[in-house]
């Protein structure tokens, strides 16, 4: 709308220079009692002319109170989602925290678990020394293991997951 009517008021302001310079040319002298065509020409043209510079003024305020308005909505929808964009990513965190707290915890019960199993078989291989003759204290044997096995254990887990973190670290770069 503005440039439409930018455009036919430029139009308007170049005619209204036009007809000032054709009158002006004119060089009319004052007859007593009538109007110039000067004058004439002045008292219609000049109040719409007027009207059409105020009625621009008003149309290009009206636009920059919009262009204002509009930058401080983007503003507060820019605001707005990088609030959501913060929340969601301390949502990301807080579940990647957990994650690893459980996948700590996972690994501690696998170190147990298969502690348990090895210790288990350490039992066996001594019941069957010991079925074969030889004077191996079978508990004695099995209890002494647990630490040993337990350590193993843990540091072979220890090692797959720093092999792991090696691997990740070498893929990202």
């Amino acid at each position: 709308l503005a440039s439409r009517n930018a455009y036919r008021f430029s139009a308007a302001a170049a005619y209204y220079a036009l007809v000032e310079t054709r009158v002006g040319e004119l060089r009319e002298e004052r007859i007593e009692g009538l109007q110039t065509i000067d004058e004439f020409m002045d008292r219609r043209m000049l109040p719409a002319m007027r009207t059409c510079q105020s009625t621009a003024t008003r149309q290009d305020r009206l636009a920059e109170r919009v262009a204002r308005a509009t930058t401080l909505l983007r503003t507060r929808v820019d605001l707005a989602m990088e609030a959501q964009n913060r929340d969601l990513l301390r949502s990301m965190d807080r579940r990647a925290r957990l994650q690893l707290r459980l996948q700590e915890t996972v690994e501690g019960l696998s170190v147990a678990a298969i502690s348990y199993y090895l210790v288990g078989l350490v039992g066996y291989a001594a019941k069957g020394v010991a079925a074969a003759g030889l004077p191996v204290p079978v508990e004695l044997v099995t209890g002494l293991s647990i630490p040993v096995v337990v350590l193993i254990v843990w540091s072979a887990l220890q090692r797959v997951r720093r092999r792991l973190a090696r691997d990740d670290d070498a893929a990202e770069k």
